[in-house]
């Protein structure tokens, strides 16, 4: 039996990752590479033409004078950590398939929890942001979801209190294998909900297929045909090979979660989602993830420790 290509593909060695990006120069290389592959171009004017300075890692624009540094307005600003420290960190993340939590990467970094913990959500908070800006397209499985435990003496399933709605979804091939998916948090399963969410994460015409859950017939508000499938009665096991992959999908995620970290709070959960949907959708080129990661990160607004801790991210 043949192997799986996507499975035992190689990705990028740890000894590979040290030759590439074992120092804070050749970090500092890569990155200024990533962000301005065309050349040095100024955030203040735009000007292309710039000057080192000697003696600090700056660099001077020769129109404005303005200076600026490769970090300075990206998730990586204002950080005390070398910036080979966050490239591992992106190694780290990137290749672990099942997520790693805050604890194994500070053990790793040789960093404090709390560091690791904040240089985590920061690289989360690219990825949600990177994977948000393109929707799906096609043929889209998709379910409704909830995090959070059971509680005693309290409802159980939909509505339960204590428990955070979401939407997974999979975008599938002409021949039904999984390309893309997404998992949003969303505000309950109402039909103008699920209308806003798919306003955002559907493109239009594309071919959705669900549950019988009345509210998912209001992605028709993004020009999406729907087909819904009822699951129960005779002949469920045939239904359910209908949402195959978005089913397979949410128990992997959740499995994974489950074994990776201690708690999630409802106001992180849509970063957590976001890493696991931002490793699924580029698992083609394991190898590549960490560039893009960091050229993602590059292109990321600096998200100072408030920002992280005290609000919600973003859906």
């Amino acid at each position: 039996m043949p192997k799986n290509k996507v499975q035992f593909q190689r990705g990028m060695s740890l000894p590979e990752f040290m030759d590439r990006y074992g120092t804070k120069e050749r970090c500092e290389q890569a990155l200024f590479a990533w962000r301005w592959p065309g050349g040095f171009v100024c955030p203040e004017c735009g000007h292309t033409g710039c000057c080192a300075l000697k003696g600090r890692p700056l660099f001077q624009c020769n129109g404005c004078s303005r200076q600026t540094s490769v970090t300075a307005g990206t998730v990586f600003a204002a950080s005390k950590l070398a910036l080979n420290v966050w490239f591992l960190a992106m190694h780290l993340i990137t290749q672990a398939k099942n997520g790693i939590s805050s604890m194994d990467l500070s053990r790793q970094l040789g960093i404090s929890q709390n560091s690791a913990w904040l240089m985590k959500h920061k690289l989360m908070q690219a990825m949600l942001e990177r994977d948000g800006a393109r929707p799906l397209a096609g043929v889209v499985q998709i379910d409704d979801a909830y995090w959070g435990g059971r509680r005693r003496g309290f409802k159980r399933g939909r509505g339960a209190s204590g428990k955070t709605p979401f939407v997974a979804a999979v975008e599938t091939d002409v021949a039904g294998h999984p390309r893309r998916m997404s998992l949003n948090c969303v505000r309950g399963f109402r039909s103008k909900e699920i209308a806003r969410w798919s306003r955002r994460k559907l493109a239009a015409g594309t071919a959705v297929h669900s549950d019988g859950l009345a509210c998912f017939a209001a992605v028709s508000a993004a020009g999406c045909a729907h087909n819904p499938t009822v699951m129960r009665g005779p002949g469920i096991d045939r239904r359910r090979r209908v949402l195959n992959w978005v089913d397979t999908m949410l128990g992997n995620v959740k499995n994974s979660i489950h074994g990776t970290y201690h708690a999630i709070r409802p106001k992180h959960l849509p970063r957590y989602l976001a890493e696991f949907s931002y490793r699924f959708n580029r698992r083609f080129d394991l190898a590549s993830m960490l560039a893009r990661l960091a050229t993602a990160a590059a292109q990321t607004p600096p998200m100072p420790y408030r920002l992280v801790k005290l609000a919600e991210a973003h859906w």
